[in-house]
């Protein structure tokens, strides 16, 4: 029965019960964490031949490079093959980083304000307002970046379908909007894959800043976990046929396929932008780690072998989100209390409870020894308007920890709804 149905007496009974069930686990004395998407022990098990792959002194020489040595800025000529192919772009357009594609978009970023990008007029730092737009619920890390260079964040609601491309296309006639963030595969919360309308509308956008900066992080590119692959447009050649070859940086990395303490990243963008980008970076760095880009090209190979070990990633990971979403079906659903969705690629299970439950949630998880993302950090500036959203991360923990992680959600979910009601 939903709650909302209830008479005070049924709530007061059922908020006895559950408050009874609260205390219970609470008396466990968990340690759990359900806080980022870390891959599991057994995912890091399962690739670890890479750190053994190169073996002898001989092995460390491809294409004529010694990979010990210094040299190659923008990376291996084979890294860059692997990646093009995963993709769908060309390799001169690729930039091989170190094991965070993250350092590689703070870099953009910065670049963007100390020097100005390839068509900026003039360094972002003297400009007197720089606006991003910031799809949401997304990615939390992405919006304290635009934050850290105090920049001025605007919301884009989040559709079924992508971004509100309405919104989107209205908000780029403002000079003053400089970019917008996108996770177009698997999006960060909410698995969210992109269409290819909304693609092409993002491709084909017209903006008023000549140094219009599209963040496209294809992060979970080859992340399925449920079904076949879902092949993906090149965001690059999209944007090239727009006319608007020099629009998109797209980011990319091994995190989670390999280690992601010991990853390789990919900056894709056109031929123009990587020769003016590569003269800023060169100043910073020689070249990133060479031998690590080898050893996941050794072992990962192409793209088709890469897609069979993601297979192997999907074997431990689906059952961790059908634990999940199996909870919240037999627990939540017929409560009313929450929405969510039902993701097939990614790392994440979006939560939409009733507004104004998500902060206590989260708050009385905590107190039951359950670590998770903070509410609003889904949100620009850490501000959930309507305190709803909840980000569930199910890769960490094994199955049978997952299980009391998420018991231990459903609990704290419902006894915040019933304070909520019963105090209305």
């Amino acid at each position: 029965m939903e709650y909302t149905s209830m008479s005070k007496e049924q709530l007061q009974a059922e908020y006895a019960a559950v408050s009874k069930d609260f205390e219970e686990l609470k008396g466990r004395g968990l340690k759990l964490d359900m806080s980022r998407g870390k891959p599991g022990k057994a995912q890091l098990d399962m690739v670890s031949g890479i750190l053994s792959i190169l073996s002898n002194p001989d092995d460390c020489v491809v294409d004529g490079i010694d990979v010990r040595n210094y040299g190659e800025l923008t990376g291996l000529p084979c890294a860059k093959r692997y990646f093009a192919e995963i993709l769908g772009c060309k390799s001169e357009e690729c930039f091989i980083g170190g094991n965070a594609s993250l350092t590689l978009m703070y870099d953009t970023i910065a670049k963007a304000y100390t020097h100005g990008l390839l068509h900026s007029e003039k360094p972002w730092s003297k400009l007197d307002t720089v606006k991003f737009l910031c799809p949401a619920p997304g990615y939390d890390r992405h919006f304290k970046i635009s934050q850290s260079f105090g920049m001025e964040m605007i919301t884009i609601a989040m559709t079924e379908n992508g971004p509100d491309m309405d919104a989107v296309e209205a908000a780029v006639k403002d000079p003053a909007v400089k970019g917008m963030w996108c996770v177009p595969k698997y999006s960060n919360p909410e698995g969210v894959v992109y269409s290819e309308e909304t693609i092409r509308r993002i491709a084909n956008l017209k903006p008023a800043a000549p140094d219009f900066l599209l963040m496209w992080d294809n992060a979970y590119c080859v992340h399925e976990f449920d079904g076949d692959f879902v092949p993906f447009p090149d965001i690059l050649s999209l944007c090239r046929e727009a006319g608007n070859p020099d629009m998109v940086f797209e980011y990319a990395s091994t995190s989670k396929i390999t280690l992601p303490g010991a990853g390789i990243s990919v900056m894709a963008t056109s031929v123009d932008n990587m020769k003016y980008i590569t003269g800023l970076l060169g100043i910073q760095t020689i070249s990133y780690d060479k031998v690590n880009q080898l050893r996941h090209v050794l072992f990962l190979k192409d793209k088709a072998h890469t897609l069979e070990l993601m297979k192997q990633h999907a074997a431990i990971m689906k059952p961790k989100f059908d634990a999940v979403v199996s909870a919240l079906d037999k627990e939540i659903a017929p409560l009313g209390i929450a929405q969510w969705k039902r993701p097939k690629g990614g790392y994440f299970v979006s939560v939409d409870t009733m507004d104004g439950l998500a902060k206590r949630t989260l708050a009385l998880c905590k107190e039951a020894g359950v670590v998770m993302t903070g509410a609003g950090a889904t949100f620009p500036y850490g501000i959930d308007p309507r305190d709803r959203n909840i980000r569930i991360a199910p890769s960490l923990p094994p199955v049978e920890e997952l299980e009391q992680a998420i018991a231990v959600f459903c609990t704290c979910l419902k006894l915040a709804a019933l304070e909520k009601l019963l105090a209305a």
